[in-house]
């Protein structure tokens, strides 16, 4: 497969409801990158930023299954954990909770567009408790992390590692 770099994703805030809307697109199946969302040896591999390790503490990929994973940096440690609601072949629903503010939790939905020719378009909508916990995460830098880990994402994807 090509190594084609694609643009870095679109982080969008609804002006009306508490949502971050994500856009990406892959060089890759929605196959790939249903594994990649869901295959915790490929995910820790992947998710950012760059500058953080992560490890799985839990992980049962399964309709009402739960996950946790624990990421590092500089000595201190973060943890974020959540629920399958539903893992389809091409969708994902999930609640999702960082450890260190566990009364925000968020629903979030991934789905994978196929576009054609081996390329993909990840779609991500995560609805925040609040708008102020929505424009927390936005102020946060969570664009490094999505943009870095979706960077190694597509190294793995043209290696033939996902």
């Amino acid at each position: 497969m090509s190594s084609t770099r694609y643009p870095e994703a679109t982080i969008e805030a609804d002006k009306e409801v508490p949502i971050i809307r994500i856009t990406r697109d892959f060089r890759g199946t929605p196959a790939q990158l249903m594994k990649a969302h869901t295959d915790p040896e490929l995910f820790v591999r992947w998710i950012g930023p760059d500058a953080i390790s992560s490890r799985i503490v839990d992980w049962d990929v399964r309709d009402g299954g739960s996950w946790r994973y624990v990421s590092s940096h500089d000595g201190q440690e973060f943890g974020f954990r959540g629920c399958f609601h539903t893992v389809g072949e091409d969708k994902i629903v999930q609640t999702f909770t960082f450890e260190g503010m566990p009364d925000q939790v968020s629903l979030e939905t991934l789905w994978f567009e196929d576009l054609g020719d081996g390329t993909t378009r990840l779609h991500a909508q995560s609805l925040c408790d609040s708008f102020e916990a929505r424009d927390g995460w936005l102020a946060s830098g969570m664009e490094v992390g999505v943009n870095e880990g979706y960077a190694t994402l597509d190294k793995l994807i043209a290696e033939g590692e996902v």
